[in-house]
Order: C-alpha cells, then sequence, then structure tokens
C-alpha cells in the first residue's frame, strides 16, 4: 500500500473513531502511533515527541488559559448579570427590549470568553426566567439567547482565534482584527431582526412590566453605567492593547485575567468558592483544547508525512474548479463537521488539510497568500458558529434547555433556524465581499 493510501487509511479510522463516540484526543495518539509504524517505522514515535515539544513551546497559547479564567471569573462574579440588568431597565419601554438586552449583553461578553457553553447558559439565567414573565415567544426568545451565546466563539479576544492562529499559519493578532467587523455584521443582524419581528408581531414581545423598568432615564442610564463602564473597559484594553501592539496575546490575556480579578473584589462579588469554580473550570476547559491540540499536531505530522494531504491538494487544485467553488465546498464540508464536532477537533485535525489547497487557489481582488489565509480563517469562524446553531445536533439547545427546561427542544430548534439563517447570510457577505474581514488588518498593519 502506498504511504497516500495508507493516509486515507488513517483519515477513514479517525472519522469512523469520532462517530463511534470514542474519546477524540485518546483516538489520534493511538491511530497516530499504529499507523505512523506502519508507515515510516520507529521514527513516529521521535516525531511524535518532537511534534509534542514543539506545541509546548508555543508561547501564545498560554493565552487560552489566561483568557478563559478571565472570562469564568467575570461569570461567577456576577458582573454580567448586573450588566444585563441595566439594559432590561434602561431600554424597558421599548417593545423587544429583553431581545435588545441579551443581544448587547451577548456581544459584550462574546469579547470576555470564547466557550459557547458559558455564553449561552449564562444569558439563559439571567434572561429565562424575565421573557417567560413577560410573555415573551419562547421560539424567539430561545434563538436570541442561543445566537447571542454563540457570538463568543467569533469576537475577540477569542479562545479559538487563538489556537486557529497558529494552526493555519496567521498572525493572531491579525486574525483579532479581521474577526471584530464581521463579528459585529452578525450581532447587528440579530438586533434588527429581533426588534424589527418584535414590532411587526407585537404579541411575540410584550412590553416589559412596570416595575421591572427604571423609573427614570437618569436611573437606567446610572444601572447601564455602573453594570457596563468596568467590564468593557477591561475587554477594550484587553483587545485594544493586542491591536496597538502593546502586548503580545498572552500579556493581555493576563492583565484581563487579573482585571477580572480586581474588578470582581472591587464590586464585592469575590467569593473562595466562585475563583476555585473559575479555576476548576479553567483547568478542565484548557486540558481538553490543549491535550487535543497535542493529539492533533501529532497526527496532522503523521498525516503531512505520509503525502496524503498534498496528493489531496494536488488533485482539487488539478480539477479546473474555478476557485470560489472550491472555498464554498470546503465552507460546507466544515458546516457539515460542525454538527457533530466541537471546534478543536475542526481546527486542528481537518484545518491543517485545507490550507495547502487555500494557499494554491488564485482570488480575485486577493493577491497575497497571507490575505488568503486570514480572510479564509474568518470564514471558518464564521461557518463554526452557523453550525453551532444547525439542528438536530446543534449543542447551543442542549446547554439552555438544561437552564430553561420549560422550554421544548422543539421551540429552541425553531428559533435557531430563523438565526441560522442569518448567520448564513453573513457568511455569504464576508465571502462576497473579503474587505469586511480584510479592511482592518490592513489598515493596521498593512497588506500581505
Amino acid at each position: 500500500m502506498s504511504p497516500e493510501a495508507l493516509g486515507f487509511v488513517l483519515l477513514a479510522a479517525l472519522l469512523s473513531g469520532i462517530f463511534g463516540g470514542f474519546p477524540i484526543a485518546f483516538t489520534l495518539v493511538v491511530l497516530t502511533a499504529v499507523f505512523g509504524y506502519i508507515g515510516m517505522g520507529t521514527r513516529v514515535f521521535d516525531l511524535m515527541a518532537f511534534q509534542a515539544w514543539a506545541l509546548m513551546k508555543e508561547e501564545t497559547l498560554a493565552a487560552v488559559p489566561l483568557f478563559l479564567f478571565m472570562g469564568y471569573l467575570l461569570e461567577e462574579a456576577g458582573l454580567m448579570d448586573r450588566l444585563f440588568r441595566g439594559f432590561q431597565k434602561l431600554f424597558g419601554g421599548v417593545r423587544g427590549s429583553l431581545y435588545l438586552g441579551v443581544l448587547i449583553t451577548g456581544t459584550i461578553f462574546a469579547a470576555a470568553t470564547g466557550i459557547i457553553g458559558a455564553s449561552v447558559t449564562l444569558l439563559g439565567i439571567m434572561a429565562g426566567s424575565a421573557m417567560k414573565r413577560s410573555g415573551y415567544d419562547p421560539s424567539l426568545s430561545a434563538g436570541v439567547i442561543t445566537a447571542a451565546g454563540c457570538l463568543g466563539i467569533l469576537i475577540p479576544p477569542s479562545v479559538m482565534l487563538v489556537t486557529m492562529g497558529p494552526v493555519v499559519g496567521v498572525s493572531i493578532v491579525k486574525l483579532f482584527a479581521a474577526a471584530i467587523f464581521p463579528g459585529l455584521l452578525l450581532s447587528g443582524l440579530y438586533i434588527l431582526y429581533a426588534v424589527a419581528k418584535s414590532y411587526l408581531r407585537p404579541r411575540l414581545a410584550p412590553l416589559v412590566p412596570e416595575q421591572e423598568r427604571a423609573s427614570s432615564l437618569r436611573e437606567g442610564l446610572r444601572e447601564l453605567l455602573v453594570g457596563m463602564v468596568p467590564v468593557t473597559t477591561l475587554i477594550l484594553a484587553a483587545l485594544g492593547s493586542i491591536l496597538a501592539g502593546w502586548a503580545t496575546p498572552t500579556e493581555a490575556a493576563a492583565m484581563g485575567a487579573a482585571g477580572a480579578w480586581i474588578l470582581a473584589v472591587a464590586y464585592r462579588r469575590f467569593t473562595v468558592r466562585g475563583l476555585q469554580q473559575a479555576l476548576v473550570r479553567t483547568a478542565s476547559t484548557s486540558s481538553m483544547i490543549l491535550f487535543l491540540a497535542v493529539a492533533s499536531n501529532m497526527y496532522g505530522a503523521v498525516f503531512t508525512r505520509l503525502g496524503t494531504g498534498t496528493w489531496i491538494a494536488e488533485q482539487v487544485l488539478n480539477s479546473g474548479v474555478a476557485p470560489g467553488v472550491i472555498v464554498v465546498l470546503l465552507m460546507l464540508v466544515i458546516f457539515v463537521l460542525g454538527w457533530p464536532l466541537e471546534w478543536p477537533a475542526i481546527v486542528y485535525i481537518f484545518l491543517p488539510i485545507f490550507v495547502p489547497v487555500v494557499e494554491g487557489i488564485r482570488l480575485p481582488g486577493i493577491e497575497s497568500t497571507p490575505d488568503k489565509l486570514l480572510w479564509f480563517s474568518t470564514l471558518v469562524a464564521v461557518n463554526l458558529q452557523t453550525a453551532f446553531l444547525s439542528p438536530p445536533v446543534a449543542m447551543a439547545a442542549y446547554y439552555l434547555k438544561a437552564v430553561v427546561p420549560e422550554w421544548e427542544l422543539s421551540q429552541i430548534y425553531r428559533g435557531m433556524m430563523e438565526f441560522m439563517i442569518l448567520q448564513v447570510v453573513g457568511l455569504v457577505v464576508v465571502l462576497l465581499y473579503p474587505p469586511i474581514a480584510l479592511w482592518l488588518p490592513t489598515r493596521l498593519f498593512g497588506g500581505g
């Protein structure tokens, strides 16, 4: 059997293991060792050790646990809950005010954590009871909460973007800049849709009861400012220091984590139990992501040495298919993979297979290879967010169902489908108009 054919058997074995329910990281390590030994002999063990050591020396990955800790600490301290209450009071007299509050809060919280489960769960806890009490439509409410929660993997500083940069071979700082406008585009589409639907069909969003509104504009603004200014200042300081070149992503993440701790103490919401929970959740999530990164790095090295990835890229590039069609087909594959798989598996396992294809195609209006990869990475981030709202596997639905059990899964799915369509619209816009992703990084750092 040729090395390329052995690589295809390795890929088929991996997919069989994943869909069979085996732990992905352990499956990767075992398959890498077995198939690598068959194809390369004992050299595979040296290669695996080298790849693990090389990844552990990647300093930017230290930002992963730090950004996670920042988000979990803000959540445990209840600071995002106060932010939502401020929006609820300020916009209480506006139809669809709770939708508006959830979406704006979710957009801000997206910059604090890149973990969908945390965002959807927290937003569901904060807004679910208020929406039920106010007589809001369950389907639209569920769609708003899950869509706002899924912004966390796209809007920087995102943990997914931190891990994606080294895999694709693009600057994390440029990737942060590229994701800002697509993230705000999606957030804006959600807000326009939810508010417009609330006014066109008033029964979907009755006015909030008088006792839950601010007694005056001054009170509403005060509540909002008290809840919003410290948190947004922390997030903007972390992101702004990265984009301005004052700090590396790891340094900014460390400052953000320290700032979240200071805010929790200043608001008198700091508790030893909350700190313990944040540390445990950070360690658990970081271990999962980084262990998968090591295993995937080993797997990718063996897969590449077998030559299968190069063979796939050559066949696609020599097929005569238009470059735009190739990109669309890659997006479809990623969309489907997003149903059963979490984003770390897709980023670490499948993106290295797709990158050579993207590097080899010629795209009108995008001359340099770094810009192509930057644009493609942004498309992948938007696409993965779309996949998280795609029934029947969409995990966001189960996170929300766990905290708002009164809503049926069928109602949650209906609401999610509406916002999934909006996400597809956003993906198509970024696909057809690359400057949405490329303008800001070009403006800040220059092209190429």
